[in-house]
């Protein structure tokens, strides 16, 4: 089982007290009354799904119930790091492929 850190209540749970929410830092287009259809499902339906670095929301449903973002390797499933809503990941793609993290 997985321990999940939870950036809100500032300590390691069990991954059964947490909701994996999807890919993380989707950006709404900014008038979608106004957008094309194949943008606005673009928005809606289509998702990343790597292999290896993501970045995911996830809810700490039966803890804080407040939603974060986590940066997990899909490959081994290790989560490398939490962090609260509105924050930007320290690790991604580039700075693992600079050697800034395993």
């Amino acid at each position: 089982m997985l321990h999940i850190y939870c950036p809100y209540c500032g300590e390691h749970r069990e991954e059964s007290e947490f909701r994996p929410k999807g890919q993380a830092h989707i950006l709404r287009p900014k008038d979608p009354d106004n957008c094309s259809d194949e943008v606005w499902a673009d928005y809606l339906f289509f998702r990343d799904n790597p292999r290896g670095l993501h970045h995911e929301m996830w809810l700490h449903a039966t803890g804080c119930r407040k939603y974060f973002n986590v940066t997990r390797d899909t490959v081994s499933y290790e989560i490398l790091e939490t962090y609260k809503m509105g924050e930007q990941p320290k690790i991604t793609a580039q700075s693992r492929a600079a050697g800034g993290e395993k």
